[in-house]
C-alpha cells in the first residue's frame, strides 16, 4: 500500500484564518447550555442575562448599630442643649435589624448616652439617616449581569444575595483525548525496557483543557492500529465537543492519524510552518472539530496553545484572556531558519534594570523546558533570528513578580547549586535559576554582566590552582567576589563491579571503552585534558572524546543506562545513580558572584543559605564533598 508523505508547510496565519473559517462554516461554534445551581457556579459562564429574584435589602433596615428615633421629636438637641428620649420614643437597634415604619432615623451608638432608662442625645437626627432603604443595593428584576459573564466569587456572592437559586449556563466543552503509540505506557517502572516511552502527553493537555474551562473525557492508550484507532475516534464523536489525538500526526510507517481523518471527515490542513510542532494536523468530522497534535510534548503544548485554547473559550462564548508580555533583551544570539515561525522557551531575568531573556534547551522532546519556561518569544517567519542585546517580546507563562524576585547563576553544574536553589526558594521565596554551560561559559556571562554568580572549578595549569587566575583575566576591571561553595572528588564514573575492569585513565585507550565526555570549555573538560597531558594520553585516541554531555549527572545517567562505559565526573553523581567511582583528584568548586548586580537583601540571603546548617547536612550527606572552605571569601576585587 502507497504511503502519502507529504506535509504542508502552511503558514501559522493562515492555518489560524483557514480554519477558523471551516468552522463557521459548518456551525461548530454552536453554544450549548444548561440549568445549573447556583452554589455550583462558580467559574461557569451565563448562558444568558440574569435578573434579580429578590431585593437586597428586602425590608428597611439598619444601618448602624444605635437607636431608631422619628427624626422630628430630635429637632433642637445639641451639645449644649442635650436632649433625653423616653424609653417609650426610641428603639434600641443593631446593624442589619428591621427598622418600624414608626421610626424613619437612627443614631449611632457613639452618640447616645443612656441615663436611667432615658436616651440622651446632643445632635438633630435628619430623616432616613443611616438607615437602608428597600433595594438599596439591589432591586427585583435588576440585570445582575449580561450573557456570557463568567462567575466569579463576588458574582457567586451577588447572586444568592439577590435570591437567584439557579441559571442558565454554558455547557462545559468536552475533549476527548486519544493517545496512541505501541511504545506507550501509562506510567513505566524504574526499570523500563528500551523502546518503552511513558504517556504523558494526554495528562498535559487535560490539565490545559481544564485550565481553559473545558471537561476531559481521556481514553486508554491506543497502540499504533489503524481500525483500532478508527474505533476509539468513533466513540468519541458521540462523547465530545473537540477530537484530540496525540501523536500519529507525522508521515511514519505507523502514523495513521491524517488518513483516518481523510476517511472519517476533512483534513483542512497537515503541516505547519511553525517549529515545533510541524506535522499537526487539523480537521473536521461531521461538525466536530479535530487536533492531531505531534507527539513530542514542546510541539503538543504549542499546537494545542495555538489552536484549542482559542476553541475551546470560543465555545464557552468568551475570549481567552490576553497573554502577558515583556519587552526583553536577548542574551544569547537566537538563529533561526527563515522559513517558519520559531516558538523558543526562555528564562528571564531583571538585571541591572533590564530584562534579559535566555533560550532554554531546543528539542521538541525536551519536557522540561516547559517546566523551566518563563516565556515564549516567537521569530516570525522570515528573520534568520536575533543577535545577542536586541529587542524582543516575550509572550509570559510565569507571573512577573516570580521574574523579578530571581536571581540567576550560568556556569558549572554542582548538586550543591540545586540545594542553593531549594533553601533560597524555601526560605526567602527567592527563585535561583541555573543554567549549566560550563565553566568558561561561566566567566564569558560573568564578563558580560548577564548573571548574578557562576559555578567555576577551572584548573590553572601552571600553578594548580584554581579559578583565580582566570577571574583576574576576564574580570579585570569589575568588582568581583570569589567565594568557595564546597570541595569536591573528581574520578571515572564507571558501572557497578567494573564490568570494563577500569582502574585508571589509560585504560581509556582500550578501543572496547566507551567514554562520555563533558562539553568544551567545562571545568571537568578542562582538567581531563590536563589529566590527558600528563599521562602521555593523546585524546583523539579515546573512544568518545567527542561525545559531550552538559552536566555530571548526565554522564552518570549514560553510563548507567550503558550508552557510554565510563566518564570523568563527581563522586555525588555516581553515587546518586548508585554507580561505581574511581578517585583521581580533589578540585574546588567556587562561585563568582557580581555584587554590584545584587540587591544588598538578595546578596545576604545567598550568603545566608551558603552558611546554613541545612545546606552543610543536606551537601555532606550526599558524599564526595569537603566543606573545609565552604562559604569563605577566597579573593575579592572591590573595584
Amino acid at each position: 500500500m502507497k504511503r502519502n508523505i507529504y506535509i504542508e508547510n502552511m503558514p501559522l496565519e493562515k492555518a489560524q484564518t483557514l480554519f477558523d473559517q471551516r468552522l463557521q462554516e459548518e456551525n461548530c461554534y454552536r453554544i450549548q447550555t444548561e440549568e445549573i445551581e447556583t452554589t455550583d457556579s462558580l467559574n461557569r459562564i451565563t448562558a444568558a442575562a440574569v435578573l434579580a429574584r429578590r431585593s437586597s435589602p428586602h425590608y428597611i433596615s439598619s444601618a448602624m448599630d444605635g437607636i431608631a428615633v422619628k427624626a422630628a421629636i430630635t429637632a433642637g438637641a445639641t451639645e449644649v442643649s442635650p436632649l433625653n428620649l423616653s424609653r417609650e420614643s426610641y428603639l434600641e437597634v443593631d446593624t442589619g435589624d428591621y427598622i418600624p415604619l414608626e421610626y424613619d432615623a437612627v443614631i449611632m451608638i457613639e452618640e447616645v448616652n443612656f441615663i436611667n432608662g432615658m436616651a440622651q442625645i446632643i445632635k438633630a437626627a435628619v430623616p432616613w439617616q443611616h438607615i437602608r432603604s428597600v433595594g438599596e443595593d439591589i432591586v427585583t428584576y435588576d440585570m445582575l449581569f449580561p450573557a456570557f459573564t463568567r462567575i466569579g466569587p463576588y458574582e457567586a456572592a451577588a447572586l444568592l444575595t439577590a435570591g437567584v437559586r439557579s441559571l442558565e449556563a454554558v455547557k462545559k466543552p468536552i475533549v476527548g483525548i486519544i493517545p496512541t503509540g505501541t511504545e506507550l505506557v501509562a506510567q513505566g517502572s524504574d526499570e523500563m525496557p528500551p523502546g518503552q516511552i511513558v504517556e504523558s502527553n494526554s495528562h498535559m493537555l487535560k490539565a490545559l483543557c481544564e485550565e481553559w474551562g473545558a471537561i476531559v473525557k481521556k481514553q486508554a492508550i491506543v497502540i499504533d492500529d489503524k481500525e483500532q484507532i478508527r474505533q476509539a475516534i468513533q466513540e468519541t464523536i458521540s462523547q465530545c465537543d473537540i477530537i484530540v489525538v496525540c501523536s500519529g500526526s507525522s508521515a511514519g510507517r505507523e502514523d495513521h492519524t491524517a488518513a483516518l481523518l481523510e476517511e472519517m471527515g476533512e483534513v483542512i490542513l497537515h503541516g505547519l510552518a511553525v517549529r515545533p510542532g510541524k506535522p499537526a494536523i487539523l480537521g473536521l468530522i461531521g461538525q466536530k472539530p479535530f487536533i492531531g497534535v505531534p507527539g513530542y510534548p514542546v510541539s503538543a503544548d504549542l499546537i494545542f496553545h495555538l489552536f484549542a485554547r482559542p476553541l475551546i473559550y470560543q465555545l464557552q462564548g468568551i475570549a481567552p484572556p490576553l497573554i502577558p508580555e515583556l519587552e526583553c533583551r536577548t542574551a544569547r544570539k537566537m538563529p533561526s531558519p527563515m522559513g517558519v515561525d520559531d516558538f523558543n522557551h526562555v528564562n528571564i531575568v531583571k538585571i541591572a534594570g533590564n530584562h534579559l531573556c535566555f533560550p532554554l534547551a531546543k528539542g521538541a522532546g525536551i519536557t522540561t523546558s516547559l517546566v523551566k519556561s518563563d516565556g515564549i518569544l516567537c521569530i516570525q517567519r522570515g528573520s534568520e533570528g536575533l543577535q545577542a542585546g536586541d529587542n524582543c517580546i516575550v509572550s509570559l507563562r510565569r507571573p512577573l513578580n516570580i521574574i523579578d524576585n530571581s536571581i540567576i547563576t550560568i556556569g558549572s553544574h554542582d548538586l550543591s547549586i540545586d540545594i542553593l536553589t531549594d533553601i533560597l526558594q524555601k526560605r526567602y521565596g527567592l527563585r535561583l535559576i541555573s543554567a549549566n554551560v560550563g565553566s568558561m561559559g561561566g566567566i564569558f556571562s560573568l564578563r558580560r554582566k548577564e548573571t548574578h554568580f557562576a559555578g567555576l572549578h577551572l584548573l590553572d595549569y601552571e600553578t594548580g590552582g584554581y579559578n583565580i587566575s582566570y577571574v583576574q583575566k576576564y574580570l579585570a576591571g569589575q568588582p568581583w567576589m570569589l567565594v568557595n561553595l564546597v570541595k569536591r572528588e573528581q574520578g571515572l564514573i564507571i558501572p557497578k563491579n567494573n564490568p570494563g575492569g577500569i582502574t585508571s585513565l589509560k585504560d581509556l585507550l582500550l578501543p572496547q571503552i566507551r567514554y562520555i565526555n563533558r562539553q568544551n570549555g567545562s571545568g571537568t573538560r578542562i582538567l581531563l585534558d590536563y589529566l590527558l597531558e600528563k599521562e602521555n594520553i593523546p585524546p583523539e585516541k579515546i573512544n568518545g572524546y567527542n561525545r559531550e554531555e552538559y552536566t555530571h549527572l548526565a554522564v552518570a545517567a549514560s553510563i548507567k543506562n550503558n550508552a557510554s562505559d565510563t566518564g570523568l565526573g563527581i563522586y555525588a553523581s555516581a553515587r546518586a545513580l548508585d554507580l561505581d567511582f574511581i578517585p583521581i583528584t580533589q578540585e574546588q568548586y567556587d562561585i563568582c558572584i557580581l555584587p554590584q548586580l545584587f540587591t544588598a537583601a538578595n546578596l545576604e540571603r545567598l550568603q545566608t543559605a551558603i552558611a546554613s546548617d541545612e545546606f552543610k547536612e543536606r551537601i555532606m550527606a550526599i558524599g564526595g564533598y569537603d566543606l573545609e572552605l565552604s562559604g569563605q571569601i577566597i579573593m575579592a576585587n572591590n573595584i
